[in-house]
Parts: structure tokens; C-alpha cells; sequence
């Protein structure tokens, strides 16, 4: 558990203190939340980043990423009738993931990796956040891909999309037999990617277990890939967008599980991107181009740059960020 969670099961009822025709009822809007979060650490070792794990040592992640999730979803989701039976360890000390209390609505997975994306704790983790509302990211996604999925047919928008890069190639950045990594055509940040499935995948549920064995090879790909790039230790937001804990029978068969990853650097290890100025107050503007960043991840694969520094030790934490 989050020793300062954002959101708690308990708190004190929110009670608007004005209403409707008051100009603070009618312009100053807000809405209790409750929620639990959690903090996942990816491995017992203190210097082992997602980059440094192989797709075997991930899998584990992945899998407790679905348990959690599964944990989580409302009776009347059409997933959990899928779900297979979740055993979750009891509670202790070290361990502290139970049924919750309260129907939900939502669960944000991600990781903040590194100094420079706000990440206080050195050793290598994830969070996850559980809220009985759909925060705006998300609820702006769903919308569109419930429209995309009315106006085609029950098309699916991001494996059509993951089906034209897959035979464009240019923005692709590594694929297996279920997923894409690939710098998406409408990326802000410089070396932007995405996680998307080839096939339809509505949540961590409806992985196979060779499938969760594909997503943590492309993890463990795209994460080698960034530290190589500038031989550093990369940092980014990652999160994952599934189907809602609690949705319909429409939100869950238009949701499609993929990953964004949101990193910061730009030219080198301490020169990172700025959005200001033009950026924010009007629209992004790209520094290079989806397809040039993709090239440049692409000729980042093979071993991690740390594995070849001749027996010297590097700890990933270590590596300072500093902005120019």
C-alpha cells in the first residue's frame, strides 16, 4: 500500500458548499473520489530497472498486474465472468492487496521512472491507483473508440491502426506474434511509443500465458531500447489503458489494452524537452518525426549498454538527469 496514497476507501463525505444558481454552484464543479493505491517493486534488487530484467524475469510483473486488476473488477463486468479465480496473498506487513471495500471504477497502472519524471525512491517501482471515477484521459480515449467502433462497423480503432503500421513499418519500432512497439503518428514527446496488441485485447485478463510472455518481451524491449539510446538510465511516465473496472457491455468490448510511454529526453542524456511557451498555450510542435524516432530505437537493440562496460558496475539510480 501507498504510504501516502492520493486517494483512500475512507475519507470525510465532500459536501458541495454552494449550489446552483450561486455563480461558485454554477462555475466551481467537483466530485468526491475514493480509491485505493498501491506501490509495486519489479524486483527484490535494489539496482534492477525494468531495462535490466530479461522478458522471463517481467513476466511475474505482468502476472500481478492482472491479479490486482482482476481483484478489483465489479461482479457485473463482462470480464469477470472471464477472469480466471484470483488468489491474492493475504495481508502483512510487506503485502497489503485485499477485495476491496468499494465498487470502482477505474485502474491506473504506471511507473515514473527516474528523477526527472518526479520518482522519489530509488529503488525501481510501479503504482497503482484505483478510483471509483474515470479520469479524463481515459474517459477521452473511450470516447473515441466507442465512436470509431460505431461508425466502422465494431471496428477497433487501435488494431486497425496497429494493422497499417504493421505493414507501413516505418514508425514500428519492435513486434512479436501479439504486439506492436512503435513511435505513434501523432507522438508529442521526441521518442514517444506505444505497447498495442494485433488483435482485439480488451484488458490484462484476456492474455494467454504466452501472450503475457509477449508483452513483457516488448517491455523489456522498448525499456533496453531507451537506455541505450543516450546511455543512461531513461526516464518516462508508462501507464496502462485497459477496459474499465466497472463498465458496460459497449465500454468493454471498444476498450483495447496498450501502453504509452512518455519520456522526456531529447538530444542526450541532459538535454531533455520543454513544453512551453507555443507548446502550451497553443498546440506540441515535434522536435523530430515519429519515423526518425523509431529508426533511431531501432538501432538501439541488442545487449544493455551497462552489460558492456567491462565488469564495472553501474547502478541505474545513480545516473543524475540534469536540465539544460
Amino acid at each position: 500500500m501507498n504510504d501516502f496514497s492520493a486517494v483512500k476507501e475512507s475519507q470525510a463525505a465532500y459536501t458541495p458548499p454552494d449550489a446552483p444558481p450561486s455563480l461558485p454552484g454554477l462555475l466551481l464543479r467537483a466530485e468526491p473520489v475514493t480509491g485505493k493505491c498501491y506501490v509495486l517493486t519489479f524486483s527484490s534488487k535494489h539496482n534492477l530497472t525494468l531495462a535490466d530484467m530479461t522478458a522471463k524475469e517481467i513476466v511475474p510483473v505482468v502476472r500481478t498486474w492482472t491479479s490486482i486488476y482482476t481483484a478489483h473488477l465489479s461482479p457485473s463486468s463482462p470480464l469477470a465472468k472471464l477472469a480466471a479465480p484470483t488468489h491474492l496473498p493475504p495481508s502483512n506487513p510487506h503485502t497489503d492487496v485485499s477485495k476491496p471495500t468499494e465498487k470502482y471504477r477505474w485502474m491506473q497502472i504506471f511507473e515514473n521512472k527516474g528523477a526527472a519524471m518526479g520518482c522519489s525512491n530509488p529503488h525501481p517501482h510501479g503504482q497503482i491507483w484505483t478510483t471509483t471515477t474515470l479520469p479524463e484521459e481515459p474517459a477521452l480515449e473511450l470516447e473515441q473508440l466507442k465512436k470509431y467502433y460505431r461508425e466502422q462497423g465494431g471496428g477497433h480503432m487501435l488494431i486497425d491502426y496497429a494493422k497499417m503500421e504493421r505493414e507501413r513499418k516505418e514508425r514500428v519500432v519492435f513486434e512479436n506474434e501479439t504486439f506492436l512497439v512503435l513511435c505513434p503518428w501523432w507522438a508529442t514527446w521526441p521518442f514517444e511509443t506505444m505497447i498495442v496488441p494485433v488483435k482485439q485485447l480488451r484488458s490484462l485478463v484476456d492474455l494467454t500465458g504466452p501472450e503475457q510472455e509477449h508483452l513483457a518481451e516488448a517491455i523489456s524491449d522498448i525499456t533496453r531500447r531507451y537506455d541505450n539510446l543516450f546511455e543512461t538510465s531513461f526516464p518516462y511516465s508508462m501507464g496502462i489503458h485497459q477496459a474499465p473496472l466497472d463498465a458496460t457491455d459497449e465500454e468493454v468490448e471498444c476498450s483495447t489494452l496498450h501502453l504509452h510511454f512518455y519520456p522526456p529526453l531529447l538530444r542526450s542524456a541532459t538535454v531533455r524537452k520543454f513544453l512551453v511557451g507555443y507548446e502550451m498555450m497553443a498546440e506540441p510542435q515535434r522536435d523530430i518525426t515519429p519515423e526518425q524516432a523509431a529508426e533511431r530505437l531501432r538501432n538501439c537493440g541488442g545487449e544493455l549498454y551497462r552489460k558492456k562496460l567491462g565488469g564495472k558496475t553501474l547502478e541505474p539510480q545513480d545516473e543524475k538527469f540534469t536540465d539544460l
